[in-house]
């Protein structure tokens, strides 16, 4: 696919998004069903200790106070949000469709986690470049979808995509990046269960 073509990340609305995200939003973006799901994958795949980023952040990072994982650092649109947050150790408010390149240093994470937001990124090669940078070599990536979002603020290509098709739309980001490897997707909750259906893509950064 040709992500040179802009229309791809077109929006239906293309107001500020600091404007959209302004008033907090305290809930979750999936049922509790989901989110306990992804909670007990994290906890058996972050690595044990590591220093985690939880990348465009909300009220909830969907882990377990006991997975495992080290310090959580937030990085969203709403302070509020994040405060709420018991997970996160430290938060940072960043727009990453205005300025794609995150303000932390290289090899600053271990892992890093990406809930339910892909489809509103209008830069994502750029925004997943960055994030390879900010991890350690060998550093784990995951990001997580269902079928919620805020339809108004999704790409144009992921509106156009069916769920499964959203799984290698993201495999083709991050492999164009050309900083990732080990690129897979898994289907932890089925999309006829009853619940909201839940996909995991996961990456890890090239050992050069």
């Amino acid at each position: 696919m040709n992500f040179g073509d802009p229309s791809y990340f077109e929006r239906v609305d293309e107001t500020d998004d600091a404007l959209f995200y302004q008033m907090p939003r305290l809930v979750i973006h999936v049922d509790d069903h989901a989110s306990q799901v992804l909670a007990d994958y994290f906890a058996r795949t972050l690595p044990a200790g590591g220093r985690v980023l939880d990348l465009m952040s909300s009220y909830r990072s969907h882990l377990k106070s006991d997975g495992g994982h080290g310090p959580v650092i937030g990085l969203g649109m709403n302070g509020a949000e994040m405060k709420a947050n018991p997970a996160l150790s430290a938060s940072v408010i960043h727009d990453l469709n205005k300025r794609p390149v995150l303000p932390f240093a290289d090899a600053a994470f271990d892992a890093c986690i990406l809930s339910f937001s892909m489809q509103y990124l209008t830069q994502p090669i750029a925004v997943l470049t960055d994030v390879a940078r900010c991890l350690v070599p060998g550093g784990a990536f995951f990001t997580s979808y269902s079928n919620r979002l805020f339809p108004t603020k999704a790409v144009a290509v992921w509106r156009s995509c069916s769920d499964s098709q959203r799984a290698q739309l993201i495999g083709q980001y991050l492999d164009q990046t050309g900083t990732y490897e080990d690129i897979q997707s898994e289907q932890l909750v089925a999309a006829d269960s009853g619940y909201d259906p839940l996909v995991v893509v996961s990456a890890r950064t090239k050992i050069t």
